[in-house]
């Protein structure tokens, strides 16, 4: 109950942070993701499904292709997160991004990955994890990759005890950085796993 409180917390906040950077200057052609692994409303792969999960076995468990463009203008760092909106789950989040990076190859989301820093996912695990939806209703779940362009970069995320810095930490410095107006830009895509029917 409380880790369900703690979540709406956390996403009103992270809502009030996005529309703060919503009335922000955009880039004249808008800051655009597209995937060469999914299509934008599309349906997800298996190459990027859970390899452990046993309702969908045969998954690879790789991080989309992720490609952006017409970033801002004084954009410092991006901010990459993938998140199952209908079951309020994060399976992938990665800060400070180089400012210089425009593309993330598929599989970029492995532990020890050099593209940026990885947040412990809603797994436990320091890198991407991929869908593995429970056979319940609704059958087909909705995955949203989200980059945010900011004009600064993340402090490094404070462990909590022993805990590496998961998804609520990541979630909390959005919202600390979308309210001092450095979320420059947000540009997302979806998918969904299964088709849906």
């Amino acid at each position: 109950m409380e880790s369900t409180i703690l979540r709406f917390v956390i996403a009103s906040g992270l809502a009030a942070s996005l529309n703060i950077a919503s009335a922000q200057p955009q880039s004249a052609a808008g800051f655009q993701v597209a995937s060469t692994t999914f299509s934008d409303g599309g349906s997800l792969p298996l190459s990027m499904v859970y390899n452990q999960c046993t309702n969908f076995p045969g998954g690879a468990d790789m991080s989309p292709q992720l490609s952006w463009t017409n970033a801002p203008r004084g954009t410092h760092s991006f901010i990459v997160v993938l998140y199952d909106v209908t079951a309020s789950f994060t399976h992938w989040g990665m800060y400070n991004v180089a400012p210089t990076t425009s593309m993330l190859p598929e599989n970029a989301g492995t532990a020890g990955s050099s593209y940026g820093t990885q947040i412990s996912n809603d797994f436990g695990d320091l890198s991407y994890d991929g869908p593995c939806p429970p056979p319940l209703t609704p059958a087909s779940h909705r995955y949203v990759v989200t980059i945010y362009a900011l004009d600064i970069m993340l402090p490094t995320l404070p462990m909590i005890g022993d805990f590496p810095p998961g998804a609520e930490a990541l979630y909390h410095a959005l919202i600390v950085v979308g309210a001092g107006g450095h979320i420059l830009d947000i540009a997302r895509i979806s998918g969904f796993y299964p088709a849906q029917g």
